[in-house]
């Protein structure tokens, strides 16, 4: 009996050391995780900065940033993003389509939550035309 409790407390110990290991990692947390454009004109491309910061111990590093349509283009914070510090996600949608979007982009990172989902939607609309 004495055997089977010290194997238990062992396991449990080891549980929560691991556990505790994975506390240290870097982590995201962003001011927004999705962006409403409203309505935007035909034939104008729109950008958005998704801004986040490192809430985690180690590093935050990005190893992919991936639009899931070719109309979406990003550009991101490729050093290391240290505890405390901010990094940026800049997104730009092409509004050629006269429709409503709603597009994703999925970002991989060494984080404790290694995928992580940002949004941008809205209506482009026909563009009015020049006043004289």
């Amino acid at each position: 009996m004495k055997k089977l409790m010290m194997i238990c407390a062992m396991v449990v110990g080891f549980a929560i050391n691991a556990s505790a290991q994975t506390d240290n990692k870097a982590e995201f947390k962003f001011t927004e995780e999705k962006h409403d454009f409203g309505k935007v004109p035909q034939g104008k491309p729109v950008t958005t900065d998704f801004v986040y910061t490192n809430v985690g111990e180690e590093p935050l590093i990005l190893t992919e940033v991936k639009p899931t349509c070719g109309c979406t283009i990003a550009d991101y914070t490729k050093t290391p993003v240290k505890k405390g510090e901010k990094g940026s996600i800049k997104i730009t949608y092409n509004a050629a389509v006269e429709a409503p979007f709603n597009k994703t982009i999925v970002v991989t990172s060494n984080a404790k939550t290694p995928t992580k989902y940002l949004v941008i939607v809205g209506e482009v609309v026909k563009a009015s035309a020049p006043t004289k």
